[in-house]
């Protein structure tokens, strides 16, 4: 049951050190299934919304200012309480595009109905078994029926003093004091704080601006910035994105949590996922005819799904001149799609954002006939909120004609896979292309892959080309990494011909590695250092371990097996001499695997 009570003043003097607060008149409870997570929401008496969070008894988020500026009235200070409506929701959600079929969602929540003066609104708190989110909504009001936010006032101040990883798009990960704190960073930004690993987050953005996290006035607190965009305008029914606080008591725990941007969106409208939403892996073609058929011929060979063919295919992206409805000369785009057709694999074009904006209705209906099955879009607007409208609108376009999406970057997501289905992916991440380290590789799942699906854009070596350039850790590790990051849709051979992969025996994990799961677990890790995630589709186990800058030494325990089982283990490894080396050992459950691992390496295993 929900916890909604008022809380006695006297009983709240106490726990409200050097506020400032006058008076308190009302305190809303809200409690997580489990009771381990509270959030409190304060009025002072004098029209100012605070709240408050903690965990399993301890506090995490002190007290922090919540509203919105709305034109020029901050409802801040302004804010009367009209009436508090609790809900409480325990469903499963079935998601065959995910890290585990179905996904559990569990969570209490109030709905307070408020005014400022003349204008009405609403915020809504769940509490989540170790999270917590809010968003406010404004009803349409004739008064407001058209206007604009100047600032969000949400605020988040910790408890203790943290260090958060500060990254910005594609950005290194800067371990950063958040009191020394300059920058900005963008959602979702991860910190530790005295043994609590947290992270602060936002879901559901179909037409806000892309908001980041800046130092707060307040000792160890942060606030939400406007960085791009000066205002956000709205007309008629309008809600803010949700603003999400998801905590630990470990690192690897957080993933827990990795999920709940799906959880906070919208269902899509589809009773079940279509069949042509197919995940799957792509190699990515050369710009000639004959490149495409022998990237076809490999994606069959290899159990992939599709062939993409990127910038360039329709002539210079960036150029409005280039017409994205029309194929350069050096590819039969015809033939390449139906010899695709023949066997099993789909094609996947890039349009550039300047093509898209100029012609995405014209193209939509073209590809089709063309018989294509995805589009990739690329140098999207991802930091506006014209930007973000856009791209919800596009999203809609491109899953009502039927193709999967990719969206490359500076778009990160924020649930809306949930509402789209045929959006698999997107980037917003620094992948292979740009020669991420070790230290960045074993950050990502605890940083942006807490957010969704990130297309990594592997770069895997082969004879002809050791892509010394944008490879920083071993062949074992490129191999591992399929299972650790999530992306249903996975660019496995970002660069490299085809025909240059003639090292069968380095390459023969990516042919069996799914990109979706029945069953995910994220068994070890530390930030920056180390992480084992296993998963399971259908009866068959795989497990992607990966070392940071230094060595890691470690155990394994087996225990997710089935009793009574025998399996077989196939492990893919560093050789020592810059090779994979493949061997198998038989398994049961419980058993103790031993993880040792050199700087930088990794390890990919198959159990069956």
């Amino acid at each position: 049951m929900i916890k909604y009570l008022p809380v006695l003043l006297c009983g709240l003097i106490g726990l409200l050190p050097k506020t400032g607060i006058a008076q308190v008149v009302i305190s809303d409870i809200i409690s997580s299934p489990d009771k381990t997570t509270i959030c409190e929401l304060i009025n002072d008496g004098q029209g100012k919304l605070m709240y408050r969070v903690s965990y399993q008894q301890k506090p995490v988020i002190s007290l922090s200012p919540l509203g919105l500026i709305i034109n020029d009235v901050p409802l801040s200070g302004k804010t009367v309480v009209e009436r508090v409506t609790p809900k409480q929701v325990r469903e499963k959600i079935s998601w065959p595009l995910g890290e585990d079929a179905v996904i559990p969602n569990e969570y209490n929540e109030i709905t307070v109905a408020c005014h400022a003066g003349q204008i009405r609104y609403h915020l809504i708190i769940r509490a989540y078994n170790g999270s917590v989110a809010l968003r406010y909504v404004l009803p349409a009001q004739a008064n407001i029926s058209k206007g604009v936010i100047r600032a969000e006032q949400t605020a988040f101040h910790l408890s203790t003093p943290a260090t958060l990883y500060q990254y910005n798009h594609e950005s290194v990960f800067t371990p950063t004091a958040i009191d020394t704190f300059s920058r900005t960073s963008d959602l979702p930004t991860t910190l530790t704080s005295e043994g609590l690993y947290i992270s602060i987050g936002e879901a559901d953005n179909t037409g806000y601006t892309k908001a980041e996290l800046k130092k707060g006035e307040a000792p160890n607190s942060l606030v939400i910035d406007f960085k791009r965009d000066s205002v956000v305008a709205f007309n008629g029914n309008y809600q803010t994105p949700w603003r999400t606080i998801s905590f630990s008591s470990t690192a690897i725990g957080l993933h827990s949590h990795s999920q709940l941007y799906l959880k906070l969106t919208t269902p899509s409208t589809f009773k079940k996922i279509p069949a042509w939403i197919k995940p799957g892996k792509l190699i990515r073609a050369q710009l000639t005819t004959q490149s495409g058929l022998d990237c076809i011929d490999f994606a069959a060979a290899h159990q992939f799904q599709y062939i993409m063919f990127d910038a360039g295919w329709y002539g210079a992206e960036f150029r409005s001149t280039s017409d994205p409805t029309q194929y350069i000369e050096a590819i039969d785009m015809p033939k390449v799609i139906a010899y695709g057709k023949q066997k099993g694999i789909g094609v996947i074009l890039y349009v550039n954002y300047v093509g898209l904006r100029a012609k995405l209705d014209t193209i939509l209906p073209l590809y089709k006939k063309w018989g294509v099955a995805g589009l990739k879009f690329g140098f999207v607007d991802g930091l506006t909120q014209q930007g973000i409208t856009w791209l919800a609108a596009a999203m809609k376009k491109v899953q009502g004609h039927g193709f999967i999406l990719n969206i490359h970057d500076n778009y990160k997501p924020t649930g809306l896979s949930r509402t789209f289905p045929a959006l698999l992916t997107q980037e917003g991440i620094r992948g292979d292309e740009n020669s991420p380290d070790a230290f960045h590789n074993t950050t990502l799942p605890f940083t942006r892959f807490l957010a969704g699906p990130a297309d990594f854009t592997f770069c895997f070596p082969n004879p002809g080309n050791s892509f010394s350039k944008n490879i920083k850790v071993s062949k074992a590790q490129q191999l591992a990494l399929t299972v650790v990051y999530f992306s249903p849709l996975q660019a496995i051979f970002w660069y490299g011909k085809p025909t240059d992969y003639t090292n069968e025996d380095e390459i023969e994990f990516f042919k069996y590695v799914p990109t979706v799961w029945d069953e995910s677990h994220y068994f070890k890790g530390e930030i920056g250092k180390y992480i084992s995630v296993a998963r399971r589709k259908g009866n068959t186990w795989f497990i992607g371990n990966a070392a940071g800058p230094e060595d890691w030494q470690d155990t394994l325990v087996l225990d997710f097996l089935k009793a009574g089982k025998a399996y077989t283990a196939t492990i893919y490894e560093d050789d020592e001499q810059g090779g994979i080396r493949k061997r198998t050992i038989s398994v049961k459950q419980n058993d103790e695997f031993p993880i040792a691992i050199k700087s930088k390496g990794g390890q990919a295993i198959i159990i069956q």
